[in-house]
Parts: structure tokens; sequence; C-alpha cells
């Protein structure tokens, strides 16, 4: 499994400086779409606990608590790089379906899952589509900040 090797946002992004750009310029659109949505690094969650173990890029911030009872801090948009392309995770939905998948296919992703996608460079993306859907998880995590954690125990 790919893994960066990174303890702060300053070391991930660092990390691959070959896609520092890609990484800034999806940041530009973040910032510009969804400025409530604080950029922030995220160290995974430890064995054991709820989420993912990768590392990655935040943007905002929700609790969400898994069968056991634990709870565990993720973000409301994650940007992990992974060995061959960028991936962004969206932990929101609209109307009980998760938000990427009523975007997949228009926003020049090189692959979609229901709640993400995956580029390889930047500028393969449709950045007006990739705001909308930015500034679209925002407002919906804005009005509903209960909505990724629903998402998160209906996976």
């Amino acid at each position: 499994m790919f893994r960066v090797a990174a303890d702060s946002l300053e070391a991930y992004l660092a990390f691959d400086p070959a896609r520092t750009a890609d990484i800034e310029q999806l940041h530009d659109v973040m910032r510009k779409a969804a400025p409530a949505l604080k950029r922030h690094f995220h160290a995974g969650t430890p064995a054991g606990e709820a989420g993912m173990r990768m590392n990655m890029i935040g943007y905002g911030q929700f609790r969400y608590a898994i069968k056991s009872g634990k709870s565990a801090a993720w973000p409301v948009i994650g940007v992990a790089l992974q060995k061959n392309y960028i991936s962004v995770y969206v932990a929101v939905t609209r109307d009980g379906k998760p938000l990427v998948s009523c975007y997949a296919g228009k926003l020049g992703e090189l692959r979609a899952g229901g709640n993400n996608f995956s580029f390889v460079a930047f500028g393969d993306l449709n950045a007006p589509t990739v705001a909308a859907l930015f500034a679209e998880a925002a407002g919906i995590f804005k009005a509903d900040q209960e909505n990724p954690v629903r998402y998160m125990q209906g996976d």
C-alpha cells in the first residue's frame, strides 16, 4: 500500500514535489468555492479506531461514531496522494446518495467511486464542475452538520 510519510501539512505538500502544484491548484479551487472548510493535516486514524489509516489533507471536520461507540475526527473533504493519482473524498450526501456520484463523469476524473474521485493532473479536471461540487458539499455541511455522520453510519 502506498503511504505518504508526513506528519504535518507542510511535509505532506512537500512529499511529492512533482504533484505539489496539482494539489495547490485544487486548494485554490477549494478556497474560492468553499472557504468555510479550512485546510488541515489529517493524520489518519490509529489501528482499531474508526476511519481510514492513511493521512491526507482535510477540509472541514466532523466526528462520527462506529457501532462500538468510538468516534473519530474526519474531514468533510479529503485529498490524498496515491501512487499514480490524487484522490478526493467527499463525506456528504444529497438526497441520501453520496454527493460525488451526482457529479461522476462530469469532473474530468480518471475514475469515480460513490464518495470519491481521482485524477492524475489538475489540468485534466473540469475546474468549474469541481468548484460546484465543493461549494455544494460545503453548503450541505453548513446547513446540516450531521449529514456526513449519517453517511458514514450508513456505509
